[in-house]
Order: structure tokens, then C-alpha cells, then sequence
């Protein structure tokens, strides 16, 4: 088993109202040049959670980090206009709370983060700064929250 630093939770970007099928993310993501979806885990709106790649393979989901880290993706992120928004149903985010639980029994070292946390820290401070975000998935603060 690869070594797993990081737990690093994502959103779709998908609009509220919108729907984006453990397929679609596929096809997306193959669009990409990935190797199927890049996420090892996807959490859809009712809160049923999709094993989408294994824990072995190295995931696709956030530059520089992939070797060592574990993908969760939750299904929404953006409001019905296309800005980025906390949209999880209550479901996604029990499921989220759940997924994380169990993962951190088996990688007990890992940090759990947002997409966002791992952005490059452009002035050197050791600190990632809104400012300094490449995205602002998940949409919420991970470290606060979970």
C-alpha cells in the first residue's frame, strides 16, 4: 500500500440543480487524459458514497500531491449561477464525516484538507491564504470542519 499523507476532500463543480453522474465524472476526467476518474471516492447528493479508483493507484486530483494522497469528490460547489458554494446536502455531509472516520483508522498519519490547502504558498509565508487558493474547492474549510 502507497504511503498517504494526505486525505484531500473536492468538490464537482456542478451547479445546484444539476447532476453529474459517477459517469459523467468518468468521461470527464478521461477528457482530461486521465485514466478514469481521478478521485478514489465520490459522494453524490444523497449521500451514497462510489469507490471510483482504488487505494493502490496513485489518484489524479490535485498537482504535486497524488503520489501520497487519497481523493474524496463531492457531488455539487457551485450555486445555480456557477459560483463556488457549500452545497452539500446533510446526507453528503454525514457520508463525508463517515468516509473520513474510517479512513483516518487506517491512515491514522494523514491530514485532511481541501483542494485549496495544498494550492502553492506564492508568498513564502507557510501559510495558504485565500488569496493564494488555484480554486476555492471544496467550497468550505475542511480543517474546521472535519
Amino acid at each position: 500500500m502507497r504511503k498517504i499523507n494526505y486525505i484531500v476532500v473536492h468538490c464537482s463543480a456542478t451547479r445546484e440543480g444539476s447532476v453529474l453522474t459517477p459517469e459523467a465524472l468518468e468521461a470527464e476526467h478521461r477528457r482530461r487524459g486521465f485514466h478514469g476518474t481521478g478521485y478514489h471516492y465520490y459522494i453524490r447528493r444523497d449521500g451514497i458514497v462510489l469507490g471510483t479508483r482504488s487505494l493502490e493507484i496513485p489518484g489524479a486530483h490535485v498537482k504535486g500531491h497524488n503520489a501520497h494522497s487519497i481523493g474524496i469528490c463531492y457531488e455539487g460547489g457551485l450555486d445555480r449561477e456557477g459560483r463556488p458554494k457549500d452545497t452539500r446536502t446533510p446526507e453528503q455531509r454525514s457520508a463525508l464525516r463517515l468516509l473520513v472516520s474510517q479512513l483516518l483508522k487506517r491512515f491514522h498519519d494523514a491530514r485532511i484538507c481541501g483542494h485549496r490547502d495544498l494550492s502553492p504558498d506564492l508568498n513564502g509565508d507557510g501559510q495558504i491564504e485565500p488569496a493564494e487558493w488555484v480554486k476555492q474547492c471544496p467550497c468550505f474549510d475542511v480543517k474546521t470542519e472535519l
